[in-house]
């Protein structure tokens, strides 16, 4: 029924049809539905079962963990300080919490997930709305197909927001990295910056004090705690000083194990390396990223993090934080499995993947430790290769030309 019906639209949005200027929108429903029914009609067409949708498809099946983690997370960390002795927040999303009749008992997983689905979903669907149709009007616009690309990047981007982003800002940070990091470009395939980064940038650098990190990043409100109680991320507690982190003092309880589930304060769907790992295994069992991109950031990120470890220092102790540490804080394995292996903005070329992956890893320490005035990194690092990769690629296709040219002319 939903077939003959689409088809039955269909000469309306063709060329010469009454919607033919909307014909993108009908393009995207159509095929979002159902396989294309195109068909190469010549044996020398390339032909693989992956196309763009299926892509897209995979990657937002390997953020799931990350999604149901956000939500479970988000109400959890809320519940814990308000046991601690916060107060719930007072708005909407605590006002329609409560008419659920649960309250904030951290024990209670259902209702730690139900509490953060109303902070995560309001969110994520501003996301859609508005990053969608700035999509959608530069497909009409253009006159193209309207891609896939948007179904990862309108996930990606909430996933790397704090639970109590006002949703104005939500809005304006995704129409920014969709248009002016994406669109402008030419779309789906010519961006050179990963669009949700662009959006996560533009508002870390436009509204620093409630996107930094060194503000309360919990769905509670803290001003009634006792002195030395935060809500703060990971890393900015280690900015300040590293032995809160990792020897659990001044308050700080969380574990390693706990930083590598993800039981810690962050973005919404950022603190689990677990969630991550196994994002990562999806993705790589399928072929959809690039395993020689992740190794990358890991050798990278054990290389300067070891060189720094090496060195000491007295006024600096992010020198001393270790390798195990850091790959567990903030949006690491994050950026390294989701945002790094984007197939658009990083190296195309097999060991250009590992020198663009290695050049993250390096940079994400670099601007950890020496900058600790800005202790994420991951951002900025990813942001800083992808301006690089086309250069990377360069090279090593140019050599690749050279090598056959040999060969050629020795034949």
């Amino acid at each position: 029924m939903l077939r003959k019906m689409l088809d039955k639209l269909a000469h309306s949005f063709e060329k010469g049809g009454k919607h033919e200027k909307l014909y993108p929108l009908y393009e995207a429903a159509d095929t979002f539905l159902y396989t294309p029914p195109d068909v190469a009609k010549r044996d020398s067409h390339v032909r693989d079962a992956l196309d763009l949708k299926r892509m897209m498809t995979t990657v937002v099946i390997a953020l799931i963990p990350c999604v149901l983690f956000a939500m479970y997370n988000t109400g959890l960390q809320a519940h814990l300080m308000i046991a601690k002795g916060a107060a719930p927040l007072d708005n909407w999303q605590t006002a329609l919490y409560q008419m659920f009749g649960f309250g904030f008992d951290p024990a209670n997983i259902l209702a730690c997930f139900l509490h953060g689905a109303i902070y995560f979903l309001p969110v994520y669907i501003v996301t859609m709305a508005i990053g969608g149709n700035c999509e959608a009007l530069f497909s009409v616009v253009r006159k193209h197909e309207i891609n896939e690309g948007f179904l990862v990047t309108g996930l990606l981007f909430p996933l790397t927001l704090p639970p109590t982003i006002p949703l104005w800002q939500v809005a304006l940070g995704i129409a920014f990295g969709v248009v002016l990091g994406k669109e402008v470009f030419g779309g789906t395939g010519m961006n050179v910056l990963n669009p949700a980064l662009t959006a996560r940038a533009f508002l870390f650098f436009a509204y620093p004090a409630q996107i930094s990190g060194d503000q309360p990043w919990v769905a509670a409100n803290l001003s009634a705690l006792p002195q030395g109680v935060s809500g703060a991320t990971a890393l900015a507690r280690a900015a300040v000083d590293p032995n809160v982190v990792m020897n659990q003092t001044g308050g700080w309880t969380a574990t390693w194990w706990d930083a590598f589930v993800g039981t810690i304060p962050g973005s919404m769907g950022e603190t689990s390396t677990l969630c991550c790992l196994i994002g990562a295994a999806v993705l790589i069992l399928t072929k959809v990223g690039s395993w020689r991109t992740m190794l990358g950031v890991v050798l990278g990120t054990l290389a300067l993090s070891s060189l720094f470890n090496a060195i000491g220092s007295q006024t600096n102790q992010l020198f001393n934080l270790p390798f195990e540490w850091h790959i567990v804080l903030g949006g690491w394995a994050f950026g390294t499995v989701f945002m790094a292996t984007d197939p658009v903005s990083s190296a195309f070329t097999d060991t250009g993947k590992l020198i663009y992956g290695f050049g993250i890893g390096a940079l994400v320490v670099l601007v950890r430790v020496v900058n600790p005035a800005y202790p994420e990194g991951m951002m900025l690092a990813i942001l800083f290769m992808n301006m690089f990769a086309p250069l990377i690629d360069h090279f090593f296709v140019q050599a690749n030309i050279k090598r056959r040219l040999a060969r050629h002319g020795a034949a």
